[in-house]
Order: structure tokens, then sequence, then C-alpha cells
């Protein structure tokens, strides 16, 4: 089965055939049906190294994501793959693991791949690994750590909004002594979340105390040994806010195994709203980031490069609020 039998079948030329597969807007919409049912009958499979020569494009994208053992990251594949199959395509995930030699390794692949453009939704940045897809002309868009420039896009969060919400809400219940569980310092990201909580603190006047912020790892063990050092402290929080879901499902299980409860005895709050999050006992509250918009965000400033609307890259922002659960009551 090759191109010149679907030409033949949708009786037009073999360019045409080529022109609608690559999506060429030049391509009358009756012809491409005519086209595209002359496919599914033949049941043909383009040849995707044959498109690349012919088009210059691969029509493959590259995601670089950190962890896809956090639920985090799984939901950000999603929106990013499934806005990238409404458009035709496909997708080259590769996880780090937060390990920078795996980095290397994907970044690898995806030049070796001819990809059309990389999204590297991690917060640990090889800058050398970044240059040599650059000096390709690579189209990139980062998760918060890109510099804008040309060809290159960066997706901001606004982490702030959400810690200002949980703040607010905390302390319209009541709450004076809050404490936060933060995510790697080595991670901007965490480092965002922390700032953010120690200014809306200090504009709420409530106490300021170093105890009360507790270095974690985004991971379940990290909130579980955070939240176990905020327990022992003279005088615990009456409420807790994380920097991610994970990190308050360990702080979850930490508070439980003391005997206490949530929110009877301490609120809890977490970050990212992940889809386990509302099935926790109790139900959390959280702020809500939500993955598939970042997945589409990320996609799209891809786009914008790859499809000539803009050569000169983008700042992109998501927004964050917060979710009340039940995990939060009035402080004692």
């Amino acid at each position: 089965m090759n191109i010149k039998e679907v030409a033949t079948k949708a009786r037009v030329s073999t360019a045409t055939v080529s022109r609608t597969m690559n999506g060429n807007p030049l391509v009358s919409p009756k012809t491409a049906d005519k086209v595209w049912r002359a496919i599914r009958e033949l049941g043909y499979y383009p040849n995707s190294h044959a498109r690349t020569l012919v088009s210059g494009r691969s029509r493959l994208l590259g995601l670089i994501i950190s962890d896809i053992a956090n639920p985090f990251f799984p939901e950000l594949v999603k929106g990013f793959e499934d806005t990238a199959i409404q458009r035709d395509y496909n997708v080259m995930v590769s996880n780090t693991g937060y390990d920078s030699t795996r980095m290397a390794i994907a970044v690898r692949r995806m030049i070796e791949h001819q990809v059309d453009g990389v999204a590297i939704m991690t917060s640990e940045i090889d800058r050398h690994l970044v240059d040599e897809l650059s000096k390709r002309s690579v189209p990139m868009v980062f998760l918060d750590v890109g510099m804008v420039k040309k060809r290159v896009s960066n997706v901001c969060v606004d982490y702030a909004a959400g810690i200002r919400e949980s703040i607010d809400h905390l302390h319209e219940l009541g709450h004076r002594r809050i404490a936060f569980i933060s995510g790697p310092m080595d991670l901007k990201s965490a480092r965002v979340r922390r700032k953010a909580f120690q200014k809306f603190v200090e504009a709420k006047q409530l106490q300021q105390d170093s105890s009360l912020i507790v270095e974690g790892n985004h991971k379940i063990d990290g909130g579980q040994a955070a939240m176990n050092k905020l327990l022992a402290l003279r005088r615990p929080p009456t409420a807790v806010l994380t920097s991610n879901d994970l990190s308050a499902i360990g702080a979850l299980r930490a508070i439980h195994a003391a005997g206490l409860q949530v929110p009877g005895d301490i609120s809890l709050i977490g970050f990212d709203d992940i889809e386990l999050s509302q099935y926790t006992d109790p139900p959390l509250t959280t702020v809500r980031l939500s993955r598939q918009e970042l997945g589409r965000t990320a996609f799209e400033a891809l786009m914008n490069i790859i499809d000539g609307v803009s050569d000169s890259g983008a700042e992109f922002a998501v927004s964050t609020h917060l979710i009340v659960r039940e995990s939060t009551s009035p402080g004692r």
C-alpha cells in the first residue's frame, strides 16, 4: 500500500494526498474529505519518516517531566497529549526522575527523532542540554523556569494566588498559628510557594516562627516526616498548608498516627488538586492547579512558534484557586 493507490482511489494527485495528510490549508474541505475517505477505506498508514522528509516536520513533540509516579504529571501528560492528538501530533514522553543523566538521554533521543518542539515541564534544568536544542532551533516551552527569547516560551503558574486564598481561608476560620510544609528548596516552584506563604502570613500579622516552616520532598514520606516535626513542637500549629497534595497526604497520615483528627485538631490544605485529593479521609481542601490547562497551554505555546504565529516566544499564565472540602474547620 502506498500513496499512489490513495491518490488513484481519491482521483487526486499524490501531492494533494501529501498536502492533506500534512494539514495544508490550501486543500479544500471537499477534497480533503475525499482523501481521508480513501485513506480509511484502503487502510493506509503513511510512513512517518517519509512524511518528515517531504514536509520537513516530524509531527512529533517531546514532553519531558520529572516524576511519572507523582499523579500530578500523568494528568499533565494527558492534557498535553489530548490536545496534540486533536492537531494530528504524536508525543514522545520522557521521565527524568530528577536525574540529570536521564535528562541528557531524553534530549538526545528527541534530537535524534527530529521533534518539532519540546515542552520541558520540569523544575530541574540543565542549561547545556537546553543549548543543544536551541542550537538546532528547536522550539521550546518551559514550566516556570524559562527565559522568554527567540523560539522559547514559558508557562508561569500563579502560585501566589492560591497561597493567598489559603491563608485568607484559614485566617477567616480563626487560625493564627499556621505551618507550612514546603517542597525541596532546590526547586524554583517550591521556593516561590514558600516565599508567598511567608509574605501572606506577614500580611495577616500572624505569628512568625521559623519552626513552623519545614522542608519536605513533594512526596508522601516527606510530608509525613515534616508533619511529625511539627507535631513534636511545644506548641504545634492549628493548621498546616503544604506545597503539594502528596505532602498533604503524608501529613494526614502522620496526624492520624498521632491519634489526632483532621480537621478537628488540625486543619490541612494541599496544593495541586490531584484527583486522589477528593478521595482522602477527609476529602482534602486544596489549591487547584489544572494540569489539563497546563498541558494545553504548553502545547499551544509550542504551536505558536511551530506554526509561525510568533518566533519571539512569549509568557503564558496559568491561574490557581482554592477548592474548599472537608479538611479545614474553625480553629480552636
